[in-house]
């Protein structure tokens, strides 16, 4: 193709977007980015019944977070009716269509039979060549038709598709689809494909699910006399047992991510690489490079599985590259909303900023971050006495150890992590302990944890008063 290139994102509001369709809409992008081409954003909502209210607009948000920018639109079809009635009546008036008359009531009863025949259910052509009498008593009636194609009686209909290659369905095995409703709103059908001609689409990338709807819409586009764009087909996602992604594999609203924590760069990463890839190794892409290096021959055939410890793995990798500031202001929201409601608010920001690095290689998901950090921000620590007594220590050589640890820190002038360092090695000798034993007696004391940050830096950021009065409660916790 010679034109400039133009892809389309065209969800329908009809459920929340879910992983699929923002890989889909991923790709899409991308492609349009790398060739230097317009990403088109589409609104099919033509079902009317089925559209969830706020739907468009988690759409939109969704595609913001992840940083996918459109173009053009968003173009809503239920506001192009007309295009689409234009369309239908000129394709009946050239006899590539038809108007039926065939109420719910029969053609639900004609599925019944032909499943009881077992044969593939599909409509019986009973309206393909009424006279025109009879389309006038139906008329009379005060039927309201809808549209159908009028689909070849024999012969194939063939495409090439970017993944699949050539492609050939028999004529026979579609039946005559509808294309405009009774109520004058178009199917998926007719509408795509006056709208991907109409907005001059060049590549349609969608799901295999879509595949054998495609002859189709190449019958539509040799009716209408419209050339077809290049089609694109992309392999299915599974869950871990290779089944339908679903609930349970991680199939949710792309906001749910963002709320579990997950970093929109990290999402997109994730989500390209279920399906493509740059090469055989190469798991941690920039933004950049994938526009640099996207092309849809790299797509693979295969359906590709989606492993969510693979994308806590990413998100980690993703969360130890952000600086201090990035990571901070990152995870300032999630402590507001996490943390206990004993812990003052508004947080102090400089505080916070010090804390950060502290837990930051240690963090998979933002969520994670108010429980790692939990110590920091209230005043009561919450423990058992007997957590306080480390591995082969005593409760009597432990209050020995705290005892002696609190006279020895409160004659400090400073409270930098150095200087708690060469204070406290030197003691746990001095006591006749292992460091980590005196280091997880204090580490308990000033936390309530047992696993933490670094030590003596912790210390520093919580400060010297805060870690005395720490210790002070601990002795009393254990006396008692």
């Amino acid at each position: 193709m010679t034109a400039p290139v133009r892809t389309r994102f065209a969800p329908s509001p009809t459920g929340m977007p879910q992983v699929g369709n923002m890989r889909t809409a991923i790709f899409d992008w991308l492609f349009a980015r790398h060739c230097g081409g317009k990403f088109i954003l589409r609104i099919e909502d033509t079902d009317r019944e089925r559209i969830v209210p706020g739907a468009v607009e988690t759409i939109m948000e969704g595609l913001r977070w992840l940083g996918l920018d459109w173009d053009e639109g968003p173009y809503f079809q239920s506001e192009r009716l007309h295009l689409y009635k234009e369309a239908a009546e000129r394709l009946v008036r050239e006899g590539y269509a038809y108007y039926c008359y065939c109420s719910p009531e029969r053609l639900e009863k004609m599925r019944q039979e032909q499943i009881a025949r077992k044969q593939p259910p599909g409509y019986d052509r009973t309206c393909r060549n009424l006279t025109a009498r009879e389309r006038a008593d139906y008329e009379a009636a005060g039927i309201k038709p809808v549209i159908r194609f009028r689909v070849p009686d024999g012969g194939k209909t063939t495409f090439t598709d970017t993944i699949y290659g050539e492609v050939t369905f028999e004529n026979n095995t579609i039946d005559d689809f509808v294309m405009l409703k009774s109520d004058g709103y178009p199917t998926y059908h007719l509408a795509s494909v006056v709208d991907d001609h109409a907005m001059k689409i060049t590549h349609v990338i969608r799901g295999e699910e879509w595949l054998s709807s495609t002859p189709r819409h190449i019958l539509l586009y040799q009716a209408l006399g419209y050339e077809p764009p290049q089609y694109v087909h992309t392999p299915l996602i599974l869950g871990p047992d290779r089944s339908k992604l679903s609930k349970r594999h991680g199939a949710k609203s792309i906001l749910e991510y963002r709320e579990e924590g997950y970093l929109p760069e990290a999402m997109l990463n994730f989500l390209v690489l279920i399906g493509w890839s740059l090469d055989d190794k190469t798991e941690i892409i920039s933004r950049d490079d994938l526009i640099k290096y996207f092309t849809l021959e790299r797509i693979s055939k295969t359906s590709a599985v989606f492993n969510i410890e693979k994308l806590n793995w990413m998100n980690g990798v993703y969360i130890r590259s952000l600086n201090v500031e990035d990571f901070t202001m990152r995870a300032l929201p999630f402590l507001e909303k996490g943390l206990p409601p004993e812990a003052k608010r508004p947080l102090d920001i400089a505080y916070v900023r010090r804390v950060m690095p502290l837990v930051q290689e240690r963090v998979k998901k933002l969520t994670e971050v108010p429980a790692l950090t939990k110590f920091f921000f209230v005043e009561t620590l919450d423990y058992p006495a007997e957590l306080l007594i480390a591995k082969n220590m005593t409760r009597q050589n432990t209050l020995h150890a705290l005892e002696v640890s609190l006279k020895r820190l409160s004659e400090l002038a400073s409270f930098d992590e150095t200087v708690l360092e060469n204070l406290l090695r030197p003691l746990a000798e001095e006591l006749g302990l292992k460091t980590g034993q005196l280091f997880s007696v204090l580490r308990t004391a000033v936390t309530g944890e047992t696993a933490t940050p670094p030590l003596f830096q912790t210390m520093a950021v919580l400060g010297k008063d805060r870690c005395l009065r720490r210790i002070s409660l601990a002795l009393e916790k254990l006396r008692n």
